[in-house]
């Protein structure tokens, strides 16, 4: 199948989960959607992720953002699991793990790398907005645990970037300042837009403290 890229429409699909069987589409609904696949259960690494998501569940909920799991191990190893992780971790898992034994989202996605893990999903990453169009994707190796705060700072910049004409700089942090954008050039519209004013380091590198939502 061909790679999927950053703007495409996310593929959507039918599949049990530990929340009962679900469509992908309908379930996502106008949220956006943290799509993120581990390569086993009963695995210590995969148990801190899933448990660091579980208690960012506020942060998930105040952005609007459903996450959901995925590896291609059954149900039953799934519901086991939970138990595991919400002892370990101490906070309930309240979002859906897709049991996708038969690979039919990994597939989808391309989430199994036979030269990294023949018969496993990496640890993909797919951010996706509420039109279902892919943003933002990821890919660690299997010994590598997520940073949950880099997908959060990253929901952060789409979701302020997709309000206003601003970019985002490197290390940026909420809060910090944001770069117009090059194509912005009219006095009157910047100004009304930025009424903070901002403060130019090149002609095309101006920096103005982030607009309000």
């Amino acid at each position: 199948m061909a790679t999927l890229r950053l703007g495409d429409l996310a593929p959507d699909f039918e599949q049990d989960s530990t929340q009962g069987r679900l469509r992908f589409h309908a379930w996502a609904g106008d949220a956006w959607v943290v799509l993120f696949s581990h390569p086993a259960d009963f695995t210590p690494v995969c148990t801190t992720e899933l448990g660091r998501t579980a208690a960012l569940a506020a942060e998930f909920a105040r952005r609007n953002v459903k996450p959901i799991a995925i590896s291609v191990d059954p149900l039953a190893s799934h519901l086991q699991w939970v138990r595991d992780i919400e002892a370990v971790q101490g906070v309930p898992v309240g979002f859906p793990i897709l049991a996708d034994a038969d690979r039919t989202v990994a597939t989808l996605y391309d989430m199994v790398h036979p030269e990294a893990l023949a018969n496993a999903t990496v640890r993909s990453v797919f951010i996706i907005d509420p039109a279902k169009r892919i943003r933002a994707t990821f890919t660690y190796p299997a010994s590598t645990g997520r940073n949950f705060d880099e997908v959060l700072r990253v929901i952060d910049a789409l979701q302020l970037t997709d309000a206003h004409p601003v970019a985002t700089p490197a290390d940026w942090r909420p809060g910090q300042d944001v770069v117009i954008v090059p194509s912005l050039r009219d006095p009157v519209e910047i100004a009304r837009r930025f009424p903070a004013g901002f403060r130019a380091l090149t002609p095309y590198l101006r920096l103005t403290p982030p607009p309000a939502a």
